[in-house]
C-alpha cells in the first residue's frame, strides 16, 4: 500500500514536485445533479428566474478549476492550458463533464473534480426555488456520482 504524500513525521506538506518534468496532462471528471422533470423542462426552455443556468454553471465552473488551489490547500497552483464543461440532459438530471488540461510537473484531477463540484452547485442555487417543497426542503434534489473519469499524463497535446 502506498503512503500518504501530504503528510510526514513533521505534519502537513505541500508534495516536492520540482524534480518532475513538465509533461502534457489531462483529467476529466464528472457528475449529476437530480431535478424534478419540470425543473429539467425549465432549463431547456430558458424559463429560470435567475437566467441561464447552463452558461452561469460553466462560468463558475471554470472559475473554479482556476481557483482550486485557494479552495484546497495543498494543490499546487497550476498553469492551465485550457477548460471546458459540458452539460447532458436527462428526464431528471443533468450530468457534468469538466475536463481540464495543462502542461506541468502535476496532474489536474483536483481541478476537474472542482470544477464539476461548483458546476453542479451552481445548477441547484439557480433552481432551488422550484425544487424546494412547501415546507422548504429538498426532498428530489441530490447531487451526486461526482469521479475522475480519465487521467492522462505525457501524452501530447491533441
Amino acid at each position: 500500500m502506498k503512503g500518504l504524500t501530504h503528510v510526514d513525521e513533521k505534519g502537513v506538506k505541500m508534495v516536492e514536485v520540482g524534480h518532475k518534468r513538465e509533461v502534457f496532462r489531462r483529467a476529466v471528471a464528472k457528475g449529476r445533479i437530480r431535478l424534478k422533470p419540470e425543473t429539467i423542462e425549465l432549463i431547456k426552455a430558458g424559463k429560470t428566474k435567475k437566467g441561464n443556468v447552463i452558461a452561469t454553471a460553466q462560468i463558475a465552473g471554470i472559475l473554479a478549476v482556476k481557483k482550486t488551489p485557494e479552495l484546497i490547500p495543498l494543490c499546487h497552483p497550476i498553469p492551465l492550458t485550457g477548460v471546458d464543461i459540458s452539460f447532458e440532459f436527462g428526464e431528471d438530471y443533468i450530468e457534468a463533464t469538466c475536463e481540464v488540461r495543462a502542461f506541468y510537473k502535476t496532474g489536474v484531477e483536483m481541478e476537474a473534480l472542482t470544477g464539476v463540484s461548483v458546476a453542479l452547485l451552481t445548477i441547484w442555487d439557480m433552481v432551488k426555488a422550484v425544487e424546494k417543497d412547501e415546507n422548504g426542503q429538498y426532498p428530489f434534489t441530490r447531487i451526486e456520482g461526482i469521479h475522475v473519469v480519465e487521467k492522462v499524463k505525457g501524452q501530447a497535446l491533441q
